[in-house]
């Protein structure tokens, strides 16, 4: 196995970044025990990367819009379908780890990742990622009656407007 760097543009030391963009990826560093590759390779562009921490911090780690609003394992449930739509294995394995332990079920990730339409999830979270593959795989086919199909199963236009944020990042 050919040992490939993380990206085709320098990817800076963690000790050359601003101290605001280390200290962010060395907390991560502490609660996940390693330093996610996206991070390194972003940091080459240091704004960039800060607009991807808050984009994602915004997205994933906002609380529910309602009561019905999306939780943490759902987010985490798009990142890891859609990852798995786009063939990216570094990002089924990341998110779903995270999955797992939001969801406490072993095997949910894989069937996720594999085909959700056959994983052991609710009728909502099928309608919701249902609606991400679609955003993911055949954006320009979406019309209103996927919103409103959608509407059906979660709380509200934000929680639309999440899942396809989500999707989108």
């Amino acid at each position: 196995m050919t040992n490939l760097p993380i990206s085709r543009f320098p990817v800076p030391n963690l000790e050359s970044l601003p101290d605001d963009l280390r200290e962010r990826i060395l907390a991560v560093q502490q609660k996940a025990g390693f330093v996610p590759n996206v991070f390194l390779a972003l940091a080459h562009r240091p704004d960039e990367c800060r607009a991807f921490f808050d984009y994602h911090d915004a997205l994933m780690l906002r609380p529910p819009s309602g009561p019905q609003g999306l939780t943490k394992g759902e987010k985490e449930m798009i990142v890891v379908a859609t990852s798995g739509a786009n063939r990216c294995l570094y990002c089924v394995v990341a998110h779903g780890a995270i999955l797992r332990i939001y969801e406490k079920k072993p095997l949910i990730a894989d069937q996720i990742a594999v085909n959700h339409r056959k994983a052991d999830i609710t009728p909502r979270q099928r309608a919701m990622l249902d609606f991400a593959m679609k955003v993911c795989t055949a954006s320009h086919t979406i019309e209103y009656s996927d919103h409103d199909a959608l509407r059906a199963h979660v709380g509200s236009d934000d929680d639309i407007w999440d899942i396809g944020a989500i999707t989108a990042f």
